[in-house]
């Protein structure tokens, strides 16, 4: 019975992520980040209305002062007699300058773990590093670029030059990036999206073998619950921004040196993962749209089973309805799309 609910839950994810990459689609290329990140928020936020869990949201928009839908803490789901308790991490849009600017690798992901099993990191950002299954167990996050990238060559059985290391192209990498080329190993450098390029070092035929560098703590967990499916591995280090940050931290017992590991932060039995692509990507397609029709790519998957579902959704533009959360109801997503021409100021 357990594993029938898991199966129904995990269709269930898929529509919710889908409906947070077409309402934040419709704003492509628009050059607003927030005008997407409310859609998209607004889209999954109602549609996990419709999940028949007891669901709280652990990593999500932010305290409850500061983001009025999925907030970290807010219940979500059904909340009936009998549901099943899961804590829930949410990225509506891991992204969302890049769906504002038509830029390649957005995504909208949610993971659900059970209760409690989901870890907190308090900082906003972590120091952090993701390989696939061929690496996992071999390279370690506090040793130099230099001797990961030698192991790394060694047991792939290339040579140094062949390994493609992912980096977030940010002021705070310099150095990383100074020091990989100093090796001489290849770089692909991105704008935003680290929760993508985690996941494709896991991935075949992805081209990328290693993602290194600082970003957000919440990010991290989200890939962990999907490497915990992929056979890969994600390593973390609280990285705090300043001194002031560092001290308080330390003062309130946390452990500045301690490597959290994949099943550190989506650790239990069993992890269920979806992301739905917005834009085009290294792994998932974007939304796209022809002749009536929206077309979405999702990956779904179950960690207690290792099992990963590619699917491919064909949206009828004419029957079509999503949930928002804003509205309490559910619209056609033509008429989103009108609201949206409204709000851009007569559409195109």
């Amino acid at each position: 019975m357990a594993d029938k609910i898991d199966r129904e839950i995990t269709l269930d994810l898929v529509r919710v992520t889908e409906a947070a990459a077409l309402t934040s689609s419709l704003y492509l290329g628009m050059g607003d980040k927030n005008a997407v990140d409310q859609a998209a928020v607004d889209a999954m936020r109602g549609m996990l209305d419709y999940i028949e869990i007891k669901g709280t949201v652990i990593i999500g928009e932010g305290e409850k002062d500061e983001a009025p839908m999925l907030y970290i803490g807010e219940k979500v789901g059904t909340w009936e007699e009998g549901d099943e308790e899961y804590d829930i991490a949410v990225d509506p849009i891991d992204g969302t300058r890049l769906v504002a600017y038509g830029l390649p690798n957005a995504i909208s992901v949610m993971l659900l773990a059970e209760k409690g099993k989901l870890a907190y990191l308090p900082t906003f950002y972590s120091y952090k590093l993701a390989v696939g299954p061929e690496l996992k167990g071999l390279l370690d996050i506090r040793s130099s670029i230099r001797e990961n990238l030698r192991v790394a060559a060694a047991a792939l059985k290339v040579p140094i030059s062949e390994i493609t290391v992912v980096v977030l192209n940010r002021d705070r990498h310099n150095k990383i990036i100074e020091e990989i080329r100093e090796v001489g190993a290849r770089i692909k450098l991105i704008g935003d999206g680290d929760i993508a390029a985690a996941l494709a070092t896991a991935m075949p035929d992805s081209g990328v073998d290693i993602y290194i560098g600082i970003g957000g703590s919440p990010e991290a967990v989200l890939a962990a619950g999907a490497l915990r499916t992929l056979g890969g591995e994600l390593q973390v280090q609280l990285w705090p921004q300043n001194e002031e940050e560092k001290e308080k931290l330390i003062q309130e017992g946390w452990d500045l040196d301690k490597v959290y590991f994949t099943e550190d932060l989506a650790g239990g039995e069993n992890v269920l993962f979806s992301a739905t692509g917005v834009t085009d990507g290294d792994f998932l397609k974007g939304v796209h749209f022809y002749k009536g029709k929206a077309i979405t790519e999702s990956l779904v998957m179950r960690s207690k089973t290792k099992t990963i579902r590619r699917i491919t959704t064909y949206h009828d533009l004419e029957h079509k309805t999503i949930r928002l959360k804003s509205t309490e109801g559910d619209l056609k997503l033509l008429s989103i799309n009108k609201t949206r021409e409204d709000y851009m100021g007569g559409g195109i």
